[in-house]
């Protein structure tokens, strides 16, 4: 098959890691993926902040899952409730992306470079999350300016890295078929 896309059927969301940090190397080929992503008008309005600080980690884990206990949505504040649960599953790097907020399809843009980030991140042995539910920390302001982010940038997404901490590997979920549709 493929390599490409081998790595795109293969690729899974880790959410157990080792502790141990991952290489600058393999830390600046996933941004570079990143970096050679489409985007619309090629603005590459994306912006990207490595946090490898465990303590800062950890508290953005903390104050953003205080948050998500106070959602309306069951299944969020119920995650957020859980003491068990690193919002982070304890990845010892995370990136958090940001778009410029008046470029043409910043959010899109972004979440072309987040896929190719886990593509790279999974071709060279290393596992990744992709995290949508920082937008519970990114609605505060104390918070992102902890970020140190260029002027005019807003936070979208937050990706986990690091070496996969598995016993087993994954099994790929049963896909959805009937999402196609033909005009010819």
């Amino acid at each position: 098959m493929n390599e490409v896309i081998s790595a795109i059927k293969t690729r899974r969301s880790i959410r157990k890691f080792k502790p141990e940090q991952i290489k600058d190397e393999e830390l600046n080929l996933i941004l570079e993926a990143a970096i050679y992503a489409p985007s619309g008008h090629n603005e590459q309005p994306w912006h990207f902040t490595v946090i490898q600080n465990k303590e800062l980690i950890d508290h953005f884990s903390r104050v953003t899952k205080e948050a998500m206990a106070k959602s309306d949505i069951d299944w969020i504040s119920s995650m957020g409730r859980s003491e068990k649960l690193h919002l982070f599953y304890n990845a010892p790097t995370l990136v958090v992306v940001s778009g410029r907020k008046d470029a043409y399809s910043p959010l899109a843009d972004c979440c072309a470079a987040i896929q190719n980030m886990l593509l790279a991140a999974h071709s060279i042995g290393l596992g990744s999350c992709w995290l949508g539910l920082t937008s519970f920390l990114f609605e505060m302001e104390e918070e992102v300016a902890k970020l140190n982010l260029p002027e005019g940038y807003k936070p979208y997404f937050t990706v986990a890295l690091g070496y996969p901490d598995l016993k087993k590997e994954l099994k790929t979920p049963e896909r959805k078929k009937d999402v196609v549709n033909y005009i010819r």
